[in-house]
């Protein structure tokens, strides 16, 4: 970032082998000779940064709207048209559908460079709009669905994963801006880095914010975020892995984030009436209504628990937290189930 250009350029070189003491021929700026060329200057000034921004957003240029738009399809589908989302290149792969993803490019700068208006548009299609269940007649013809025979299931981003429970829970601040906070997390996490940095736990509102608002380490990396694979923020990150792991079911179980979630969600739970607190339990998590069998297995989940901690007042506190019922108890053992729940952090 800079603040103005200098009024005397300095002369940039090529380094001899990489060696900056060993200075070669004199180069000025440019871009890619095999793309559109640059705009050209009245007043016979070499090329800067504003003219490089004019380059990329000029309307012939074809590369920078489609791998805008790549991007923002791979976030609703899983891959991009352009599988390799980082490599537009000749090494990279070809788009499988090349006239979407020029039409797609073609419209994201008509409809100038609005991001949300590709979203809509993308989000309101018949592609986006189909169901993710598999199909047999699918698993060997376009096994990968690479012909969007489908839409595609997938789990959801570490941020979002957090964000779930406290959507559920009924405990999100939707505060927009401000600084990083610090939710809770396991007791040792900062002792594990080279250097012991402080971690004082939010309070309050900034204790329940979206997880994108979560400060990070790098070198001591928010545990639910790093099983949930965020981006390491180490090096760039263009598409995310998205793994399955035992440890991803500990922690949703266990996490410290994740049990006060239950034992809120299993207030609201509660405040319902009686015959109703199935069904709300399962649209406030799979967004639907239980299945008969579901439904069977939770009131016997919930009967479990409910002996369990009847008879120990001790035990409905640990489970269900501060002045608990054992009803409320019990609920939270349920909760915490269902927020453990494949279909909870997958979008279908």
């Amino acid at each position: 970032m800079v603040m103005h250009d200098q009024a005397q350029p300095r002369e940039t070189h090529i380094l001899l082998s990489g060696d900056y003491m060993r200075k070669g021929a004199t180069v000025s700026p440019g871009v890619l000779s095999v793309l559109n060329p640059p705009p050209s200057r009245t007043d016979g000034k070499p090329l800067n940064r504003l003219d490089l921004a004019r380059w990329l957003t000029d309307p012939r240029n074809p590369l920078v709207a489609r791998v805008a738009v790549n991007r923002i399809w791979e976030q609703y589908f899983g891959s991009g048209i352009v599988d390799t989302e980082n490599d537009f290149g000749a090494k990279g792969s070809a788009p499988s559908h090349p006239e979407l993803l020029d039409w797609l490019a073609s419209e994201f700068v008509q409809r100038g460079w609005s991001q949300k208006a590709m979203h809509r548009l993308i989000v309101m299609s018949a592609a986006y709009r189909q169901s993710s269940r598999a199909r047999p007649e699918l698993a060997e013809r376009d096994p990968l669905n690479h012909l969007l025979a489908r839409q595609s299931r997938l789990r959801l981003d570490a941020e979002i994963v957090r964000d779930e429970g406290l959507v559920a829970s009924g405990l999100l601040a939707t505060k927009v801006g401000g600084p990083s906070v610090y939710p809770p997390q396991p007791e040792g996490v900062m002792e594990t880095g080279q250097v012991k940095q402080p971690w004082k736990t939010s309070e309050g509102a900034d204790r329940y914010r979206r997880g994108m608002y979560t400060f990070h380490y790098r070198l001591t990396p928010n545990p639910a975020m790093k099983v949930f694979d965020a981006a390491n923020g180490l090096a760039a990150c263009t598409r995310r892995a998205r793994t399955d792991t035992p440890l991803q079911a500990l922690d949703l179980l266990n996490d410290p984030n994740f049990y006060e979630m239950a034992q809120a969600f299993a207030r609201r739970v509660v405040a319902k009436p009686t015959a109703e607190r199935i069904d709300y339990a399962f649209r406030s998590t799979m967004t639907r209504a239980p299945a008969k069998a579901e439904r069977e297995r939770v009131r016997t989940l919930l009967a479990t628990e409910t002996d369990s901690v009847q008879t120990k007042p001790d035990d409905a506190v640990r489970v269900g937290g501060p002045g608990a019922t054992p009803e409320i108890a019990a609920w939270t053992s349920v909760c915490r189930v269902l927020m453990n729940t494949d279909e909870f952090i997958t979008r279908e």
